[in-house]
């Protein structure tokens, strides 16, 4: 295994309620930095997420009560739809009594609805990945409730580094703006790759050409900015020789500020309606 991916080392029994595209990114993850797949168990009421989860050799069911059938419960992670959780989450409390962690990837619910269900006293971590956890490569925002302890939040912090980066919130108030940032993000890249595709056809590219240009470059220089240390306002610059093509295209998208400026709008636009719905 690779120096840049560290094993994980724990002696924590996981129960992951959950097995769909997320769920299935962290068991992948778990797994392949060296977790016991008996230190996990899954519950899901889909038999296709199941079968997922038992193909990598983890004891799985659609009956929680077999799940939990000789299987101590450290910590619960909800990778679940969020509409769905104020239904599931009263079969847990016991759980949280028993002083089980509890660590939710669900987008939206905020640490008082599930303290509200599962307890005051419940510890909790509230988290929001992004789309590339699949491919561990995400990032993913962690914000703990004021039961969790420092040892708490290590383990909980080296589970979700398995699917990437992680940053702890100190204040609830800002997973609103991290979600309009990197977990709406994904798609403003993706929209920057539609459009640099469609521009290359309107200037004589093949569309698989234009397709396969655009998809590298915004792989590419994402790579190189997230290992270069220093403002990416200094990597632009780099790029840009002084009245050649580079600077002859920033002068549109630069103009007035017009680009930033869209993109503080979408950011604010994503970040008031996390507000809304929260």
């Amino acid at each position: 295994m690779s120096a840049m991916v560290p094993e994980i080392s724990i002696d924590t029994n996981i129960l992951l309620v959950g097995c769909g595209n997320m769920g299935q990114a962290l068991l992948g993850g778990w797994l392949a930095r060296g977790v016991d797949h008996k230190r996990i168990r899954a519950v899901d009421l889909e038999a296709g997420a199941i079968g997922s989860a038992q193909s990598l050799n983890v004891f799985a069911s659609t009956e929680l009560h077999k799940v939990l059938e000789g299987f101590d419960v450290d910590l619960v992670v909800f990778a679940v739809k969020p509409q769905n959780l104020e239904t599931l989450l009263p079969a847990y409390r016991e759980l949280a009594d028993g002083g089980a962690i509890f660590l939710s990837v669900a987008a939206g619910k905020l640490i008082s609805f599930y303290e509200d269900i599962l307890g005051k006293t419940v510890v909790l971590v509230r988290a929001m990945p992004n789309m590339p956890a699949a491919i561990h490569q995400g990032i993913t925002a962690l914000c703990p409730n004021s039961n969790v302890q420092s040892s708490q939040r290590k383990l909980v912090g080296d589970l979700m580094a398995a699917i990437g980066e992680i940053a702890w919130l100190e204040e609830e108030g800002l997973m609103d703006a991290v979600t309009a940032v990197s977990g709406s993000g994904p798609a403003y890249v993706f929209l920057l790759i539609e459009g640099l595709t469609e521009a290359g056809i309107e200037v004589g590219l093949e569309e698989e050409l234009a397709r396969q240009l655009a998809k590298a470059t915004v792989a590419g220089a994402g790579a190189y900015a997230a290992q270069t240390e220093g403002d990416v306002a200094e990597l632009r610059q780099q790029v840009t020789s002084p009245g050649g093509t580079t600077a002859a295209a920033l002068e549109i998208l630069m103009a007035d500020d017009v680009f930033k400026s869209l993109l503080k709008q979408a950011v604010r636009a994503a970040t008031d309606r996390g507000h809304k719905l929260a």
